[in-house]
């Protein structure tokens, strides 16, 4: 009798941790992270609607516009995709797929990331055009909007096409999850293989308890609460799953798995951004991870004193002063034209620098395989600026929360608002670590350039491919220097929204 293969054992399973993993697998695991942030969701709603309409004093503008952005970046960095996992919007996901059976695929042409793409764009545009940070009641119906499309499209389809291709916040993690020291794989290879069911995509839902055939080893027969879960609502396959792109961590997979060969292990955080085939070669996944880093400087750029000197002159020049258009015009240059014409003559450059024959793919090949590289830049770009606002402003909640109470007649903390608290770092302060989060953003993608000249180059010509892009990397390194040098708005944190400092 042949000896029985080893089982890999990936350094850290956090499934397997005490505590924290038991409550990751458990059935209603995931439900026990979306409850609180449905709760906060409702509670922002309703300020939102019936509190006072003033940004620095509405749980709605404060929690959405200044906490979660900085908390996002945060878990990103740390555990991955979490905030997709506790996510309210995918709540109705089991009542809608009850209702509808078993619906359509998505449209074939529109399985890309191009609407999401198109939605960041739309969200950081109508941002600064309808001063959204400053609207309570906007912010409101934007949440709103948010359950409505969720629930519709999962009423519809068989997938789950609002996270997986619209969601903008979805995009933006999905992008920056790249970068996390957590990801879903598999125990066991030939567990997968010899699999039947495949319930971690297929989910392990049945009208009656059912007895799969397929035994691992001396294991009995495997049987499936009648409940059942749902598999993998943006149809990943464990055993192929090489990036964190897609996948929300929901966990379903490792719930639904009857063979308990779901893990969700450690690696190094730019494991996936540096193998070869993690990411698909298309145009779409790739732009995206390229324009994220530009519109992470467009967005701060619109919160500096230079855009309104550029406004001007650009009302001057076009003799409008319409401002939606000029903001239009700015944020569509620097956050989809600039990318698109700088990354792609970058791919062009390095294969004209080593003498790549022109193919008809050699371009795309280029193209895709850097793209990875933008996404630290990009990472340490959004947090420099998400960081700032969360950082002066991250005490603002409590007085805001002590003087909702107050409106609804709750005493138990006073009726002294200390409306003084807000920062925890003033922001000269917080000036050193915006440095040092470029800095290491800049550096890291630089690495991570180097790394992929030379796997697609070979050491000879990987200097004259990998050129181009050290100097696209440090153009978006001095851009951003210049932006968080000037004074920025503390929107949302102060009695005067637009104060500079």
């Amino acid at each position: 009798m042949s000896r029985a293969e080893p089982i890999y054992r990936p350094p850290l399973d956090a499934l397997r941790l005490p505590l924290i993993g038991h409550l990751l697998r458990a059935r209603r695991g995931r439900l026990l992270f979306q409850i609180p942030l449905l709760l906060v969701s409702a509670l922002l709603i309703y300020d939102g609607f019936t509190g006072e309409q003033i940004a620095s004093r509405n749980l709605a503008t404060v929690s959405a516009w200044v906490h979660y952005r900085g908390f996002v970046i945060l878990a990103l960095l740390l555990a991955g995709n979490l905030f997709c996992m506790s996510c309210p919007f995918a709540l109705p996901r089991t009542l809608a797929k009850r209702l509808a059976s078993r619906g359509r695929r998505f449209p074939r042409v529109l399985r890309n990331k191009w609407l999401a793409i198109g939605g960041l764009f739309l969200i950081f545009w109508l941002y600064e055009v309808t001063d959204m940070w400053a609207s309570p009641l906007l912010t409101a119906w934007i949440i709103i909007a948010y359950f409505v499309a969720s629930f519709a499209l999962e009423l519809l389809f068989n997938e789950s096409p609002f996270c997986k291709y619209i969601c903008p916040l979805g995009a933006f993690n999905f992008a920056y999850s790249t970068l996390s020291p957590l990801q879903i794989s598999v125990r066991d290879l030939k567990t997968c293989q010899t699999c039947v069911g495949k319930e971690c995509i297929n989910g392990s839902y049945s009208a009656q308890p059912v007895i799969l055939v397929d035994q691992i080893g001396d294991k009995p027969p495997i049987k499936h609460d009648s409940r059942g879960v749902l598999g993998c609502g943006t149809l990943l396959y464990a055993p192929q799953i090489k990036s964190n792109m897609d996948c929300t961590l929901c966990l379903d997979c490792a719930r639904a798995c009857p063979h308990d060969n779901v893990i969700l292990g450690l690696r190094s955080p730019l494991r996936e951004l540096s193998a070869l085939h993690s990411l698909p070669k298309r145009w779409d996944v790739n732009f995206l991870l390229v324009a994220l880093a530009f519109m992470g400087i467009v967005n701060a750029f619109g919160m500096v004193p230079p855009v309104y000197a550029l406004l001007r002159e650009m009302a001057l020049a076009l003799g409008t002063d319409a401002e939606w258009l000029l903001l239009l015009i700015i944020f569509l240059i620097g956050s989809i034209v600039l990318p698109a014409l700088l990354s792609i003559g970058a791919a062009w450059l390095a294969n004209a620098l080593t003498g790549v024959p022109k193919r008809p793919r050699a371009l795309r090949d280029t193209f895709a395989a850097f793209a990875p590289a933008f996404v630290p830049i990009g990472a340490g770009i959004w947090a420099a600026h998400y960081g700032f606002h969360f950082i002066v402003g991250a005490l603002v909640i409590v007085p805001v929360f002590h003087n909702f109470l107050l409106d609804h007649g709750v005493t138990i903390f006073g009726t002294e608002v200390n409306w003084k608290l807000g920062a925890l770092l003033d922001a000269e302060q917080f000036a050193v670590v915006q440095v040092v989060l470029l800095i290491g953003g800049y550096l890291l993608s630089l690495i991570l350039a180097r790394r992929i000249a030379v796997r697609e180059f070979g050491a000879a010509r990987a200097q004259l491919a990998f050129l181009p892009y050290a100097l696209l990397f440090l153009a978006l390194l001095l851009a951003s220097f210049f932006i968080f040098s000037q004074p920025m708005e503390m929107r949302g944190t102060t009695e005067l929204d637009n104060l500079f400092h």
